[in-house]
């Protein structure tokens, strides 16, 4: 008779089986700890700091009144370095990280003192900047401060990481300096401010407003940024809210942060279409621009102009080399061959034909 129990050593190839699921919870143990951030968090040391950096009066007023002179000079000369020192000394953050956090732990008076101070802070920069530029007008307008006019999608990605770090990082028992210097350079509050003030300095409405959505971009994700940290991190409510309450604010937050999302997605989309449109330009001068005159550098003195309603590209060789007719119809021609150039003008100028 058969014995219905096994009592034989089990196989070997059971072992690995056996192994692997402790072997998992120890790696998603490793994992966890390696991502853990509620254990080092200091709650109370956190509301007390963020509320001493939300007042905007005296020493701090006068700190960013000569930030705001230092990084309208830098935009002035074009100097990333002094636009950088300005960002690092600029108080900015207070009552934008103020703003994040009041609205998480639903702290009506701290919002209304963050709000308030953000006014002022906005008006007292946008002012002195105003003033700068009404005294020492740009010569011609820079780089650094031309880029402070287009914001787009990746800018929004920078404001909400941006200010991801700095609420983890105030949130920490010992608050990481360097982190909150990196923040001030990378999400760049300072500079968008000066350029409001040369828009409005100028009378030119279009830097202004581009300049204004750009800061309005980066102070709304920062302070969306800090709200999401400190609700993740279970921040305890100072006022009683209830969860209808609590689920309206969190809507209206969202409903914000999404509705300053759409045009810098579409200003992205733009930039994308650019960019796509000027590398089929690039591959058409090298592939069929520059061999049709012997190798020269004619693609350096092509002028290209993107525009959704109608692009164009300018060949201008200063009279150094010669497109006749034959090969300009040939040039017509072969443009419409590559991607995204169907519709571009492609303009020969009457000097180089012969």
């Amino acid at each position: 008779m058969e014995s219905k129990f096994d009592f034989s050593e089990p196989s070997e190839s059971t072992e690995p089986v056996r192994k692997q699921p402790k072997k998992q919870r120890e790696q998603l143990r490793f994992l966890g700890n390696l991502l853990q951030i509620a254990r080092d968090t200091d709650y109370a040391a956190t509301l007390s700091a963020v509320r001493q950096d939300i007042p905007f009066k005296g020493a701090t007023a006068w700190v960013l009144i000569c930030s705001i002179f230092i990084a309208s000079i830098g935009l002035n000369t074009n100097s990333t370095a002094v636009i950088i020192g300005a960002m690092l000394i600029a108080p900015l953050m207070g009552p934008v990280l103020g703003i994040g956090v009041s609205l998480a732990i639903n702290d009506l008076s701290m919002l209304k003192h963050a709000i308030q101070n953000f006014l002022v802070m906005v008006a007292l920069s946008v002012l002195t900047a105003t003033l700068f530029f009404a005294l020492f007008p740009l010569q011609q307008e820079s780089s650094e401060l031309l880029s402070r006019t287009q914001p787009d999608i990746r800018d929004v990605f920078i404001a909400f990481f941006g200010g991801a770090a700095l609420a983890i990082a105030r949130t920490k028992k010992g608050t990481i300096a360097s982190v909150i210097f990196g923040v001030a350079i990378a999400t760049a509050l300072m500079p968008p401010l000066c350029t409001i003030g040369f828009g409005l300095s100028q009378a030119n409405l279009s830097y202004a407003m581009g300049a204004f959505y750009l800061f309005f971009i980066n102070a709304t994700f920062i302070a969306f940024a800090s709200f999401l940290v400190i609700k993740l991190l279970r921040f305890p409510m100072t006022d009683y809210a209830d969860s209808k309450q609590r689920r309206r604010v969190v809507r209206l937050v969202s409903f914000v942060a999404l509705l300053v999302m759409i045009p810098a997605g579409i200003t992205f989309k733009k930039a994308l279409s650019e960019n796509s449109f000027r590398q089929a330009v690039n591959q058409f001068l090298s592939e069929q621009v520059v061999p049709l005159t012997y190798g020269s550098h004619l693609s350096q003195t092509a002028e290209i102009y993107y525009d959704t309603d109608g692009s164009k590209i300018v060949l201008n060789s200063l009279g150094f080399v010669r497109i006749d007719s034959v090969s300009a119809q040939q040039l017509a021609h072969s443009i419409k061959q590559y991607k995204g150039l169907s519709e571009a003008r492609l303009l020969i100028m009457p000097s180089n034909q012969q």
